[in-house]
């Protein structure tokens, strides 16, 4: 099987700007996503154009690409700023556009490919293939889809390369279906402006008034970590993984990338029909470990099925790696029982008495004794975390990581000389011949042509190899083929780094009908004739219904164009522009797939012999706003409505 026909795997890492760009680059990733100067869901994570050309240029060297958020939903006075910005976007190299609003679609826009955002709410074969129809080259999947719901989506819309969230903070609501921050804070998250509403403590109460859970972070969830299931995504037909975080750190960008590709490596090495979809080889100065970087706690989110134990209610803070338990407290000193070291400056994190996260500082630390810059108020049997790293991140602070593009020397003998080129990774080469008179050498230059052709230092290039093709050991002068490697290197790097097409271009076919549950066994995906069926009967549908409510984020002249060519004939305005249409639809804040009463133990599917405090239950925000909640058991989703009194 050649390069070409091997399926690309993306590892798609986050750019909150320039900085974390070329740290992603760095220390893997295949391509990153960064924010355009407006327009982006993440407001606090704008980039001007220049920043961005300087991005695409350092990617491009390694076949890496760049992605563009542009995946606010959009007013009509921003229209032909957004139209100018893309145009400057294209020009500076950008690969690809990461959208939300149809109003792009109906717009004058440079051949640049677009994707479809996760606020777009991905989680339909019927949603994908209209995509495709569309243009649309990718698609973010929703977060709450299982292995074998993926699997579904790609076995019948395989046009459209599958993109799934592998790593970070976790929305409850699905993707794009959020407008609680919008009504109650007015900071819309459709136009990047979450203030994160599921982030809040709530206290519960159930139908008949009574307090169930007081002041707990009920809505937010932990960290996604799927490391352990990333081969099972690739068999489902997951082609980019994504690392949520384009608000992190470089430190975190730097450690959950390489620790992202070193999970792939060792697939790519064991699995030969995939291949990586850009070029290098990463070294890395460090161990990458994702426990010492920010998390909530992990969890693999549906991927596998329901389970207990996705939310984090004590807090919505990052705790870090347990690292023991007090186990003395004296008049300024803490002994912490455990195996851990400790280090001035490290943060430590426990829970009170209350259950809430509560912090020191380590101001100097001798073995296992700890002396905090201010005493905390500890038990003995506390268990403590360590939030802040004070060695790690002095290690992440400098370079961890270079990334170097492997090539081939092969060197021949000819009756006048030698022949020497150069291969690089992408198969890109160069050959020159060089007039030199044979000279027999008295010892073995084997290991002379590798050390004077591996001296690539300088370049993006790294010595993978050499092949020796001389009728017998001969003497060539170290600086003589010093100058014939320095030429040659500089006639590769004026050919551009080839990139190979992707899958869903290589291997376009028409529709097929759902697989059968014996070929999907095949590929170790078993998916129930009951979705296949399903998935029939919505694909023979039209797409887009008669009737768009403030769901479809109507908020421009342009996208009300597009819904109206698609065939719909009423097309409310997205919730940003008319709360009261909101309200009198149905004033659903959110729609879950995660739900409290499967959390708290209350589901009547697991445990119908369980007592069930009566519904509805409500959650309370400290100002005293309630938000009903409602369970659709059919559909095993959870939904949060604005104040009933509103």
């Amino acid at each position: 099987m050649t390069f070409t026909e091997r399926t690309p795997i993306e590892l798609l890492a986050p750019a909150r700007n320039l900085e974390c760009g070329i740290a992603a680059i760095d220390h893997g990733a295949d391509a990153v996503y960064i924010g355009a100067a407006r327009f982006g869901a993440r407001a606090a994570a704008g980039n001007p154009v220049r920043d961005i050309a300087e991005l695409c240029r350092y990617a491009h060297r390694f076949g890496a690409k760049v992605y563009v958020t542009v995946n606010t939903i959009l007013y009509d006075a921003e229209l032909r700023d957004t139209e100018e910005m893309i145009w400057e976007l294209n020009g500076a190299g950008a690969d690809a556009l990461i959208v939300q609003d149809a109003a792009l679609l109906e717009m004058n826009l440079p051949p640049i490919a677009l994707h479809a955002s996760t606020q777009m709410d991905n989680r339909s074969a019927a949603k994908l293939r209209w995509l495709h129809s569309l243009g649309f080259r990718q698609a973010v999947v929703a977060r709450e889809l299982t292995l074998q719901e993926i699997a579904r989506l790609h076995q019948v819309a395989p046009q459209i390369a599958l993109e799934a969230f592998c790593h970070g903070a976790l929305c409850v609501s699905y993707s794009g279906r959020c407008y609680a921050s919008q009504y109650c804070f007015e900071r819309s998250a459709n136009r990047g402006e979450c203030a994160q509403f599921c982030r809040l403590p709530f206290t519960l109460s159930d139908g008949q008034g009574r307090t169930l859970v007081r002041e707990r972070h009920l809505l937010s969830l932990r960290d996604m970590n799927r490391g352990r299931f990333l081969e099972q995504m690739m068999d489902a037909g997951v082609r980019s993984f994504k690392i949520e975080g384009r608000l992190k750190d470089v430190h975190y960008v730097k450690n959950v990338t390489a620790w992202y590709r070193q999970l792939l490596d060792d697939i790519l090495r064991r699995r030969t029909e995939f291949r990586r979809s850009s070029y290098g080889r990463e070294e890395f100065t460090f161990r990458p470990d994702p426990d010492r970087t920010f998390s909530r706690g992990f969890t693999d989110y549906f991927l596998t099925g329901r389970q207990p134990g996705m939310s984090q209610p004590d807090s919505p803070k990052s705790r870090g790696p347990m690292v023991g338990v007090v186990q003395e407290v004296r008049r300024d000193i803490i002994i912490v029982a455990g195996t851990a070291s400790f280090n001035n400056g490290d943060g430590l994190c426990y829970l009170d008495g209350d259950g809430r996260l509560q912090g020191f500082r380590v101001n100097r630390a001798e073995g296992n004794h700890i002396r905090p810059a201010r005493m905390p108020l500890l038990a003995r049997g506390t268990k403590l975390w360590r939030s802040s790293d004070h060695e790690w991140n002095q290690l992440m602070e400098g370079r961890t990581s270079s990334r170097r593009i492997p090539v081939v020397f092969t060197i021949d003998e000819e009756p006048q000389g030698y022949r020497l080129s150069i291969l690089r990774q992408d198969g890109a080469s160069a050959t020159r011949h060089f007039p030199c008179h044979h000279q027999p050498a008295l010892t073995d230059q084997i290991q002379v042509l590798r050390d004077v052709l591996g001296r690539l230092g300088g370049t993006v290039y790294v010595l993978d190899d050499v092949a020796i093709n001389l009728s017998q050991p001969r003497f060539i002068p170290r600086s003589l083929l010093a100058e014939w490697r320095r030429l040659l290197v500089e006639e590769l790097d004026a050919q551009p780094i080839l990139q190979p097409r992707a899958e869903h271009e290589v291997n376009a076919q028409p529709i097929q009908k759902p697989c059968s549950e014996q070929e999907l066994d095949a590929q170790s995906i078993q998916l129930p004739c009951a979705l296949q069926a399903a998935d029939a009967a919505e694909i023979s549908q039209s797409f887009i219904p008669e009737h768009l409510t403030y769901a479809a984020n109507v908020a421009n002249r342009l996208a009300r164009q597009f819904y109206q060519a698609q065939g719909a004939s009423r097309i409310d305005l997205a919730m940003e522009l008319d709360r009261q249409s909101f309200l009198r639809e149905d004033g659903r804040l959110m729609t879950c797939r995660f739900c409290l009463k499967y959390e708290r133990g209350w589901c009547p599917r697991q445990h119908p012999q369980f007592p069930v405090p009566p519904e509805p239950y409500y959650l309370q925000l400290s100002d005293g706003r309630r938000f009903r909640l409602s369970f659709d058991c059919r559909r095993c989703e959870m939904s949060v409505f604005a104040p009933e009194e509103e």
